[in-house]
């Protein structure tokens, strides 16, 4: 099946956002007006759900800060309203995001299907049309990574790259759909862009990292980390040109350690399943927002806005580019600072900082003696798609046991945390893990910070 891709729109797209590279501030604001007109007047038309939350507005002279806020949940909760085209049924999409099979097959003959990891405690369902899907690929295709003319222009389809994802696989989540999408639409790179799964062994991993060999490594901030460390001991028979994250916080530290380990530059991205390519980094290590293409509102703990250059407590994104699944001031959860001076690079597009996901890498012991490390995307993962559970904390609290918190009581939790043990003991063993221990904490509230979202993996203190 012919994966969802218009050629026309796709040039259309990339060729604006060539101009828009080199656009004027006023010209940037003129372009999203325009956008954010077009997407309100769909909104009030197709969905059910907007047609009532903003019933009564005159939408040709509000201000967005003025239009009410929307979260996940609210969302998901009345997702057959929310979706402009009926044939989008909830319960549908979800007996297709079960099939693992159907991995970046279009739905519909017309959709592509994202699921989200459920950090925000309510998994979500995203559906993209060619229209969001051509902004996405022309935005990661000219702003994702810092370019290197000279080999692109011997090299425009890649041929000499091999390019190696290494996340969660097993889900129709936005990294691996895009991924398989590609293959599909470039059937030359079938061999040379690859997917390698965090869920097993650490010397599994590197062993089909080196046999693979890849040139570019395209991972999560915790993974490339991990990477360094093989990387010191002798463990990776390889060297890549370039390692992109995204996906988590990339501290200073974390990306000189890459850096150093891999002898490569480290080229960072922030994105969502809401959308996909929300910033990307210059020459001068600075990220920028895509705000032609989408709106970033940081918000205090009041829903009021924040000023520039003030770290806010959570952030309202507008997508500008899907029509078919609105998302209008959408309470996305992540702390961003927007800054006001422009940068050194030229570009107009706005400098942000973001704190995102921060979860901790944990250390424990090894049925061999040695120290194992778990990826904390790894647990989230084992523990959403195998137990069934999303909002909890996995507090270590030596290197054989871990305290498992649920807000669930009674009978209920008691199958739930079972349902966790037994997938935490085979994650363990394949691991390398030596027993085991997990501890229920039941009845008690996830602790959460600032931004509303709680660390769901917490390493004990003296390792962090």
């Amino acid at each position: 099946m012919m994966s969802v891709f218009d050629p026309l729109r796709l040039a259309a797209v990339a060729l604006d956002i060539l101009v828009c590279g080199h656009a004027t501030p006023e010209a940037l604001a003129v372009r999203q007006n325009a956008r954010l007109a077009k997407l309100l007047a769909v909104a009030v038309q197709g969905s059910k759900v907007y047609r009532e939350r903003l019933r009564g507005i005159q939408l040709d002279s509000a201000e967005l800060s003025t239009l009410p806020s929307v979260s996940r949940c609210e969302l998901m909760a009345r997702f057959d309203d929310w979706v402009t085209d009926p044939q989008l049924k909830l319960a549908q999409l979800q007996l297709f995001i079960a099939d693992p099979h159907r991995i970046g097959e279009s739905y519909l003959d017309k959709y592509l299907i994202w699921e989200s990891s459920g950090t925000s405690h309510e998994p979500g369902v995203f559906v993209q049309d060619a229209q969001a899907l051509a902004v996405y690929d022309a935005l990661e295709a000219l702003r994702r990574s810092t370019p290197r003319p000279l080999q692109y222009w011997f090299d425009a389809v890649m041929l000499n790259e091999r390019i190696a994802f290494v996340g969660a696989i097993g889900g129709h989540f936005s990294s691996v759909v895009s991924l398989q999408r590609l293959r599909q639409l470039n059937p030359w790179m079938a061999q040379s862009l690859q997917c390698f799964s965090i869920l097993q062994s650490t010397s599994t991993l590197v062993g089909e990292l080196n046999a693979f060999a890849p040139t570019v490594i395209a991972t999560y901030p915790t993974v490339a980390a991990l990477l360094a460390e093989e990387a010191y001991r002798g463990s990776l028979a390889f060297r890549p040109k370039e390692v992109w994250t995204g996906g988590e916080t990339l501290s200073v530290a974390v990306r000189q350690r890459v850096e150093l380990a891999l002898g490569c530059p480290v080229r960072n991205s922030y994105g969502a399943s809401e959308f996909m390519s929300i910033g990307w980094e210059c020459n001068h290590g600075q990220l920028h927002a895509n705000t032609d293409w989408v709106i970033l509102e940081p918000i205090d703990e009041r829903g009021r806005l924040v000023p520039a250059g003030q770290p806010s407590n959570s952030t309202l994104l507008t997508n500008l580019a899907n029509h078919v699944q609105p998302l209008i001031r959408y309470d996305l959860g992540d702390q961003v600072t927007v800054h006001q001076e422009r940068c050194e690079c030229g570009s107009s597009l706005p400098v942000i900082e973001v704190r995102g996901r921060r979860d901790d890498p944990l250390l424990m012991a090894g049925r061999d003696g040695q120290s194992v490390t778990l990826l904390p995307l790894a647990l989230t993962t084992v523990l959403e798609d195998e137990a069934g559970v999303f909002d909890f904390q996995l507090r270590q609290q030596d290197d054989h046991t871990l305290v498992l918190r649920l807000e669930l009581n009674g009978e209920p939790a008691e199958t739930v945390v079972t349902r966790c043990r037994a997938a935490l003991a085979h994650f363990a063993e394949v691991q390398g893990l030596a027993p085991l221990d997990v501890i229920a904490e039941l009845g008690q509230a996830v602790p959460r910070g600032r931004s509303g979202k709680a660390q769901r993996i917490v390493a004990r203190p003296d390792v962090k």
